[in-house]
C-alpha cells in the first residue's frame, strides 16, 4: 500500500468518526493521537520520506488500535473494520 492509499484511509477513519458521536471520548482522543502520528509518520506527501521517530509513535498505538477495533465490533461495525484496514495497511508499510 502506498502512501497516498493509507492517507486515503486514514481520511476515511476520520469522516467515520466525526460522523459517529456515541464514540467515547477517551477513543475518540486515542484515534486522534494515532491519527496524527501517522501523518506525521508519513511526512509531507505522498514522496516525502518516513519520519522514524514518528514511526515508532505511531508502532506504539498499534496494539490499543486492535483493541478499539474489538471494542467497536459490536456498536460500530463500520469503523470497526476502517480500524482493521488501517492496522493491516500499517503492517504493510513496516509501522
Amino acid at each position: 500500500m502506498n502512501q497516498e492509499s493509507l492517507r486515503e484511509l486514514l481520511a476515511r477513519v476520520h469522516e467515520r468518526l466525526s460522523a459517529n458521536s456515541s464514540v467515547d471520548g477517551e477513543s475518540r482522543e486515542l484515534l486522534g493521537t494515532l491519527m496524527r502520528d501517522i501523518e506525521r509518520a508519513l511526512g509531507g506527501g505522498p514522496r516525502a520520506a518516513v519520519q522514524p521517530q514518528a514511526v515508532a509513535q505511531a508502532a506504539a498505538h498499534v496494539s490499543r488500535l486492535e483493541e478499539l477495533a474489538v471494542d467497536f465490533q459490536a456498536g460500530h461495525p463500520q469503523l470497526a473494520e476502517l480500524l482493521r484496514q488501517l492496522i493491516d495497511a500499517l503492517g504493510k508499510a513496516g509501522i
